[in-house]
């Protein structure tokens, strides 16, 4: 089985908190594989850079031989490139063997430029490459990515995390018609030390996966502000620079393999949704219909429950959870921020009138997966800047489920779609006649269908399941 490979091309860092170290660890926890050829080797720790050694080059040229002729590199990231000699072998080497996409953090305007996917560099390296410009705001930012553009990238990422008056981490992405702003949360940590490295390892790794580039830089920035949340009490060395955990999945309990899983848009496909007076009405316990739901094929679940009393919702949550973890199925919860941090779920489901995504985040934290109700463009906009996981677009047919709840049609689904950046989930009066016809829609970002009557308004929970399940595999196997 093919496994997504990045090969850095980059500076050791003896501190292991950027360059060729940071790489490695960020493409790891990722899922990507690393491989690496070194152009310096450093001696630094969190004080600063003690000493420098340059690798000669042509045993830089013999490390990408080695590599690029043998092991199927699907993406290179660059980092450190100290002299023209070495970025002129990499500009060779990668003629020579082409791969699917060049990731440069861009220090300098050279050769590589031309042959870059894309570029990432801060605000201050962006200055240097316009010749010393001065950078203050995100219309000043726009300007230099626009400018950066035409000296030959594809793609062009001017990062934020430097501007010292932004309440917010802003980076700013241009692909030469459109500008993308992405927002996240200023983390307050000494622990820093290889941001600009992680992140565009990050960006090479999602790629390396399939990735389009938007999702790919998207996905990145996520990983780096829950790192540097994970990671900032961490103390490592003296100096005023530490580094962060790259790994932090594995030791923090809401990360704990086992216990919770990354989000995967294609858990969508059969989004069961509960309601209590549902399951009253046939004798159905909470626990017992959503167990019958994944027994039948369900691939995640929401608890939307309006007429229960917060403690019994709590206790019956925390037994979902426990069916929900013993199957790797998700959680969410609708609405109710605090009985998801109670139960430790998997995350959130919010409407229009509800706290916003990034207010969820907050009192969420990283790695929660967060689902947003649109209805529109412009609302599927805002979820996404807000940093929704996915969208809820509905309802697509009529449905008493829910009061006053306007009926979108197919067009209405497909004007969300086309504009989301987010993939998107079906709701709204979607049952085993028209389940089928949502999905021969076949919008790329239109991962499946939620359903919340025509399963459990049922006698039999598992059965109507598995028959929707088998009518959405039909039709995707046939797509």
């Amino acid at each position: 089985m093919p496994w997504p490979h990045v090969l850095t091309v980059a500076g050791s860092d003896s501190s292991a908190g950027a360059g060729i170290q940071a790489d490695v660890k960020a493409c790891a926890a990722l899922g990507a594989y690393c491989s690496s050829v070194i152009t310096a080797v450093t001696a630094q720790n969190t004080a600063g850079v003690q000493g420098v050694h340059l690798v000669p080059e042509e045993l830089i040229r013999e490390q990408l031989q080695s590599v690029l002729s043998d092991m199927s590199v699907d993406v290179v990231k660059t980092g450190m490139l100290p002299s023209a000699g070495i970025i002129k072998i990499l500009c060779e080497s990668l003629q020579k063997f082409p791969v699917k996409a060049t990731v440069t953090i861009a220090l300098s305007r050279d050769g590589l430029f031309a042959m870059a996917d894309i570029v990432t560099p801060n605000v201050k390296e962006a200055s240097k490459l316009l010749g010393g410009v001065s950078l203050h705001t995100i219309a000043d930012m726009r300007d230099a990515a626009e400018s950066i553009y035409k000296f030959g990238p594809r793609y062009v990422l001017v990062k934020g995390g430097d501007m010292p008056d932004s309440s917010e981490a802003i980076d700013v992405f241009y692909d030469g018609k459109e500008f993308v702003e992405f927002r996240g949360h200023r983390i307050k940590t000494r622990n820093t030390h290889g941001t600009g490295c992680t992140l565009a390892s990050s960006i090479a790794a999602e790629l390396a996966k399939g990735s389009s580039m938007l999702n790919a830089v998207q996905v990145a920035k996520n990983f780096v502000e829950s790192a540097l949340h994970h990671s900032k009490d961490l103390v490592i060395g003296n100096g005023p620079q530490g580094p962060f955990d790259h790994l932090f999945r594995l030791k923090c309990p809401p990360y704990n393999i086992g216990s919770q899983q990354r989000f995967n848009p294609d858990s969508l496909f059969l989004y069961a949704v509960t309601d209590s007076r549902m399951n009253k009405r046939w004798g159905h316990s909470i626990e017992d219909a959503v167990k019958a739901a994944i027994e039948g094929g369900a691939t995640i679940v929401q608890l939307r429950e309006k007429d229960i009393e917060s403690r019994p919702f709590l206790e019956a949550a925390k037994a979902c959870m426990e069916i929900c973890r013993s199957s790797g199925v998700p959680l969410l919860i609708n609405d109710r921020v605090d009985i998801a941090l109670a139960c430790n779920a998997d995350g959130v489901h919010v409407g229009q009138s509800d706290i916003s995504a990034r207010e969820v985040r907050e009192l969420l934290g990283p790695g929660k997966i967060i689902g947003v109700s649109c209805k529109t463009p412009a609302q599927a906009e805002q979820a996404w800047r807000d940093g929704a996981d996915y969208l809820g677009c509905g309802g697509v047919f009529p449905t008493t489920t829910k009061a006053n709840n306007p009926t979108l049609g197919f067009g209405g689904l497909k004007a969300v779609c086309l504009a989301s950046k987010l993939p998107v989930v079906a709701i709204g009066g979607i049952n085993a006649t028209n389940a089928g016809s949502v999905m021969e829609l076949d919008f790329p970002n239109l991962k499946g269908v939620a359903v919340v009557s025509a399963l459990f308004d049922r006698e039999c929970v598992s059965s109507e399941t598995r028959n929707l399940r088998s009518i959405l595999a039909s039709v995707r196997c046939l797509a």
